[in-house]
């Protein structure tokens, strides 16, 4: 096993595996920015580095930081957690090259996943299903028209190097995809440093359904379970659940098979997850993408199979066997995520600002990973996650009860927060009944 990791993180990520690597007697190294000295994941670990300026492209990104504080602490490995330098192939080349473990899939994997065309086009020789798009870049705004014609409006306009739900723009006619062409063409230039556009077909009522996989040591690509991520808000996840109300067993094993193939057809190592668009109205599925990394979702599939995956990740990185029999999976009860965020619960704006007040529920069944506590600082240069709460239930109604009684356990003063949205959507309707599809949360607004 790994001796020592650095965790190229910060927040909540970072806390959660430092909690792990502790457990399992890693020194946890953590890198951190200057405006992150005080927060938790730094106090909790066996050391820490200072690898720049609040700018995360001067210190969460900046790779020869990393590389230095990794090396000035001995570290033998770096988990990158999510976000940041966890997709960043030309990153994990070079940790290897440097003679480090890395804690995710290879660079080679990361690259073919991290382009969404590259990526559409590999499932559909493997024998994933794909929603009908363009094979090839829409190299211009005509390009994009004909495709469109020949798929049928509306389109979705997407970001062939995006991710996380940014670089996307639903097109309804001609007018409106010549706009959106060029705005999501922009936005890709000057988020990614590619302009490349993919134009896809749009459902109006759609699911988003994903697969957590690990690519073990001994070359198996093994699917664990389904979670349900349709409670979104800017086509970004505000709420996940394990399993989903809408996969039947017919079904389940029809999106584990393909997620599967979907990682056995890149050799997939460690820790992935295959997301696809389920069509409620017919049962058809479609690839997505694949997130070539840990998952901020992931405690749900904790939870109802008795797993910490971070330990599994850093087994298969050590070149050890699974904590569980691979063919021997069980899953038990409910669990929902739901992601607290700095950020106006009408209108789903940032609102940072100093917390003067954090309580933490607690109770059977309740889990918190946060990245925040009191006296510490929600600042505007990074991500507007402060925690997740997690609960795990004998089935959906009682997880759906746990997390009612755990948003009214949770306080938090200072920055704003989302906590009463959640109190709105754990009395929905649509969401109680389980049918519901992408479209909740503008509808309830």
């Amino acid at each position: 096993m790994i001796e020592s990791l650095l965790v190229a993180n910060r927040g909540e990520i970072a806390r959660r595996i430092i909690r792990t690597a502790k457990r399992l007697g890693i020194r946890a190294i953590a890198v951190h920015s200057e405006a992150d000295a005080g927060m938790p994941f730094v106090l909790e670990a066996d050391e820490a580095v200072c690898v720049g300026p609040a700018n995360p492209a001067q210190s969460y990104r900046n790779t020869e930081a990393i590389l230095a504080a990794a090396k000035s602490t001995g570290a033998r490995a770096i988990h990158p957690g999510y976000g940041f330098l966890s997709e960043n192939a030309d990153f994990a080349r070079t940790v290897e090259e440097n003679g480090l473990i890395w804690v995710g899939p290879s660079a080679d994997a990361i690259t073919a996943m991290g382009d969404k065309i590259n990526a559409r086009n590999l499932m559909a020789a493997a024998g994933v299903p794909v929603a009908p798009g363009t094979q090839d870049p829409a190299a211009t705004v005509e390009a994009a028209l004909e495709a469109a014609t020949t798929i049928g409006f509306p389109v979705m306009v997407k970001a062939a190097a995006g991710g996380g739900g940014m670089g996307m723009a639903v097109a309804n006619d001609e007018a409106g995809l010549r706009t959106e062409y060029e705005k999501v063409r922009g936005f890709a230039e000057r988020m990614f440093g590619d302009g490349s556009v993919l134009i896809e077909r749009y459902f109006p009522r759609v699911r988003h359904v994903e697969v957590q996989i690990l690519g073990l040591a001994d070359g198996r690509v093994v699917a664990l379970s389904e979670r349900e991520c349709s409670v979104q808000r800017r086509n970004q996840k505000l709420v996940e659940e394990a399993p989903s109300p809408a996969v039947s067993p017919e079904l389940r094993a029809r999106f584990l098979a393909a997620a599967v193939k979907a990682g056995e057809a890149v050799g997939y190592r460690n820790a992935g997850t295959v997301e696809c668009l389920l069509d409620p109205a017919t049962g058809e599925f479609f690839f997505l993408e694949m997130n070539t990394r840990l998952q901020v979702e992931h405690p749900i599939t904790e939870l109802i199979h008795g797993l910490d995956l971070v330990e599994e990740q850093l087994r298969i990185a050590s070149g050890e066997a699974p904590t569980f029999d691979p063919d021997a999976l069980t899953t038990t009860g409910h669990a929902i995520e739901l992601r607290i965020n700095a950020e106006d619960p009408k209108r789903f704006l940032p609102g940072p600002g100093k917390v003067t007040t954090w309580v933490e529920p607690t109770g059977d069944g309740v889990r918190v990973d946060s990245g925040y506590a009191a006296d510490t600082t929600v600042t505007p240069f990074y991500d507007s996650l402060m925690a997740k709460l997690i609960v795990h239930g004998t089935d959906r109604a009682d997880a759906i009860a746990k997390a009612r009684a755990a948003v009214a356990g949770f306080e938090i003063v200072g920055p704003k927060n989302n906590l009463p949205f959640f109190a709105e959507l754990l009395e929905n309707d649509e969401f109680l009944g389980g049918d519901y599809d992408t479209g909740i949360v503008s509808r309830m607004r």
